[in-house]
């Protein structure tokens, strides 16, 4: 009797609860060799691929592309083939789990047909699969192979995950995009000027293996509209249409948050739970720059002056243990808006960088976030945060604290406005900050302190 095998989602090393599901790279029925790409899975941070556990036949695949699969439910099922390279038991993490090579006395055949689609795992049946869990994710990272920057080619189209991702997401199709990368590798700008010339877009006939990885996310989102009739303003009398009273139900459609914006909802929930917010504004007088000050560069430096000068702003906090750390160094995590949601790359050792160091730094960590490149480690760590959201608008605002950051800066658009000065008045330009802060772990004193440094550093003309 062959032997059957349940794959369970592991943790992609991101302590994270779930991904989505971007692309299979096979369909049920295939056989797959060990360590060969399976599917790629999107999280908060990145999009990784996930290579197969095992060698044999897919049996069964739970979930299409664009579904979420909580870590730890079973993600596919296979039928072990032993004429083909197995991995040695004990071998995924370096270590034996205490079971006898041979109680493969696994689960029974049966359950594996009729296993619960990834939503809802069966306790008894994937207990005696968890074993499996752990495993995969230390063969991933103990494996010599680089999977996830990897430029694999799937119907006849070579692209690395994230560029694959970002074309499900605009429409594009890969097998109409032309290809500038090595090895006819399409890349990510690739995928851009495709959706922006409209020369790509999915249409009546794409090509085989795309209307195969894309198709399964369609019918859910065009099934309702297609048949509604033209809106107006004005009921069937001619007369102006009242709302509809709360409660009504919405006929747009409920889509589930996914990726980076799933993350950022538990995240910001968390933190409201949790800080005591405090939020503190000004304006920062500019009037005396020199031309040529970068804003993000002076804003950057302004904070490390600011936090070696209060250096309890430039903390971590544990509201469990009632303990803070004050921080030497002033890593600075700068908020990043995309489509897909919000990043918060960390810009190490700012308190070392010059304005150039500074804006090289920034533009290498929005590069790396908009190619969904940057590492899960450059996600993390910050001693505190800025957000620039003036430059798109706004004036003040109340910027959330991700614990365990004490505080996070937020500077608004710039404008000029009428200043007094001797023997009249002057029009000067100047930057709106708000500096929220968590009030359980810092005063109001150091709150308002750190806020005039920051102003009397930016305040200088270079």
């Amino acid at each position: 009797m062959s032997q059957t095998k349940n794959f369970n989602l592991p943790d992609l090393g991101e302590g994270l609860p779930d991904a989505t599901i971007v692309e299979w790279f096979v369909k049920e029925g295939d056989v797959i060799k060990l360590d060969e790409p399976l599917v790629s899975m999107e999280t908060a941070k990145a999009v990784v691929e996930v290579p197969s556990p095992v060698s044999g036949k897919v049996l069964k695949l739970s979930g299409a592309a664009g579904d979420i699969i909580p870590t730890g439910a079973v993600l596919a099922s296979f039928e072990i083939d032993p004429n083909l390279p197995q991995r040695a038991d004990g071998q995924d993490t370096g270590h034996s789990h205490g079971h006898a090579p041979a109680a493969p006395a696994a689960p029974t055949p049966p359950p594996i047909p009729t296993a619960a689609p990834a939503a809802a795992p069966v306790a008894a049946e994937e207990k005696a699969e968890r074993d499996d869990a752990g495993t995969v994710v230390g063969a991933m990272q103990s494996s010599n192979a680089v999977h996830t920057e990897q430029a694999l080619a799937v119907g006849g189209v070579k692209a690395v995950p994230a560029v694959r991702a970002t074309a499900r997401k605009l429409g594009v199709d890969l097998a109409r995009v032309r290809a500038t990368g090595a090895d006819g590798a399409v890349t990510m700008a690739d995928v851009k000027q495709a959706a922006a010339n409209g020369t790509a877009k999915l249409g009546a006939a794409p090509a085989p293996a795309a209307a195969a990885a894309y198709a399964a996310p369609a019918p859910a989102q065009v099934a309702a509209p297609v048949q509604s009739e033209t809106r107006t303003p004005l009921s069937a009398a001619g007369k102006p249409m009242r709302t509809q009273p709360p409660g009504v139900v919405a006929k747009g459609q409920p889509e589930p948050l996914k990726g980076v914006r799933r993350n950022m909802a538990r995240v910001m929930a968390d933190a409201h739970s949790k800080v005591v917010p405090t939020t503190l504004n000004d304006d920062a007088d500019i009037h005396a720059w020199l031309p040529g000050n970068d804003v993000t560069a002076r804003l950057v430096r302004a904070i490390v002056v600011a936090a070696q000068k209060v250096p309890a702003m430039n903390a971590w906090f544990d509201g469990e243990a009632l303990t803070r750390t004050l921080h030497a160094q002033v890593d600075i995590g700068i908020a990043v808006d995309t489509d897909d949601g919000l990043f918060v790359p960390a810009l190490r050792n700012a308190d070392m960088l010059d304005a150039r160091g500074i804006r090289e730094g920034v533009n290498r960590l929005r590069e790396q976030v908009e190619a969904r490149s940057i590492a899960a480690s450059e996600l993390s760590g910050y001693t505190i945060s800025l957000s620039n959201f003036g430059m798109f608008a706004g004036r003040y605002a109340t910027p959330v604290v991700v614990p365990p950051c004490v505080a996070i800066v937020g500077a608004g658009r710039a404008r000029h406005q009428m200043t007094p000065v001797m023997g009249g008045v002057e029009a000067h330009k100047v930057i709106p900050l708000s500096v929220t802060f968590d009030h359980r772990a810092a005063t109001g004193g150091e709150a308002a302190r750190f806020l005039r440094a920051m102003m009397d550093d930016l305040a200088l003309a270079s």
